[in-house]
């Protein structure tokens, strides 16, 4: 295991009720002004946002409302938010949403007390910001594990790039599954992949040798597969839900990656796809990743004969590393076919015409913790997922 040093910003309320029982006490420590972020008003349909602002408006606060976050939140809205927090003297931000809407609230946080463009100030200038407005998180659709994390992913769209940009912790983060049980059953499914993938991609960097934080992601992948099982079997099935709300929580909250080097290939490559074509995040990966991961082979053979034996239950008897590894690999892509996530760009409404080759060309390489890929072979993929 690598040296490492492990403290966590982000305080966690779990479970129903978690916002009515935490969000005064939290509501007290930070000024009247607050911008309240959400995406495009599910959560007023759904009641959320009426419960929110009644303890905000019992807490005191003046509300300013910041919506219209899209999926894949461009780097036009984060300043939209910048200019808003400035213009409202926002004292405290309540991001309320899944990833996209928690991601936005991150750069927005730092781009409205820095006096430059965050763009070029992370992608230029190489620096990071150091002041934030301080925020909160109530997430209502789960999977990107965002609310645990300071990065976030955001589309540039004049530059064509979907790239990550880091922004502020939050100071704490709300997860109620009740919440979650609004969301469309695909979205659910989508965003419970992209937990697996989170595990996936965390487990395939370095070291090659197994380690504690091997051992619980292996746990946590077992997880997210049998309930995704199980809430495709009962959508309503709370328990189960609960479950798939932690884990994604549980593979961003720095816990899987500790004594470890991430390997996130497939999700840099997903993500210029999405610069392209806007396609959803999750699904774009389950595309991607068994097309990506034969690429893997035989680097990653010992890693993934060990999910096969570990995490998918094959039987390694008579079986050697090769044979385990490739057996992991039917598995992985048998397993997205039956929850009913898109198996090929056709299924995943990816445009024929789309420039496979500018989004090779402009794919951030992570560097090879597992493989090393060139812009060629990511090129190759690509054309190997039509």
């Amino acid at each position: 295991m690598n040296p490492f040093t492990y403290a966590y910003p982000v305080k966690t309320y779990f479970g129903k009720g978690a916002a009515a029982q935490s969000l005064p006490g939290e509501l007290a420590k930070v000024g009247p002004n607050v911008l309240l972020a959400y995406g495009g008003g599910s959560i007023k349909r759904n009641g959320v946002y009426t419960q929110l602002t009644q303890l905000l408006e019992a807490a005191g606060k003046t509300i300013v409302d910041f919506s219209g976050i899209m999926s894949n939140p461009t780097y036009e809205k984060v300043q939209e938010g910048a200019r808003l927090a400035r213009e409202k003297k926002i004292d405290f931000i309540l991001a309320v949403g899944g990833g996209s809407v928690i991601d936005c609230c991150k750069i927005v946080s730092a781009q409205a007390l820095l006096d430059e463009d965050i763009w070029d100030y992370e992608y230029s200038k190489k620096q990071v910001p150091s002041q934030f407005i301080p925020m909160g998180a109530v997430v209502t659709a789960f999977g990107t594990g965002a609310e645990m994390n300071n990065g976030a992913v955001i589309t540039h769209e004049a530059k064509k790039s979907k790239s990550p940009l880091t922004g502020s912790y939050y100071r704490f983060a709300i997860l109620d599954p009740a919440y979650t049980l609004t969301m469309p059953l695909e979205q659910v499914i989508s965003g419970a992949f992209d937990s697996l993938s989170h595990c996936m991609e965390t487990y395939l960097g370095n070291p090659r040798t197994v380690n504690l934080s091997d051992e619980i992601n292996e746990a946590c992948q077992r997880n997210i597969i049998r309930n995704i099982r199980q809430t495709l079997k009962d959508p309503q099935d709370i328990e189960a839900r609960s479950e798939l709300v932690w884990a994604a929580a549980m593979a961003e909250n720095g816990i899987l990656k500790i004594g470890k080097q991430g390997d996130f290939q497939c999700h840099m490559l997903e993500h210029q796809l999405g610069a392209y074509t806007n396609c959803n995040h999750g699904r774009g990966l389950a595309v991607l990743h068994p097309v990506l991961y034969r690429h893997y082979l035989p680097s990653a053979a010992a890693q993934f004969a060990r999910l096969a034996t570990n995490v998918w239950q094959i039987p390694a008897e008579g079986k050697n590393q090769e044979a385990l590894a490739e057996a992991f690999l039917e598995k992985l892509a048998a397993f997205i076919k039956e929850i009913g996530l898109p198996t090929n760009f056709r299924e995943l409404g990816i445009p024929a015409n789309t420039d496979l080759k500018a989004v090779a060309d402009t794919t951030i390489l992570t560097g090879g913790c597992c493989k090393a890929f060139s812009r060629e072979e990511l090129l190759q993929v690509l054309e190997e997922c039509k």
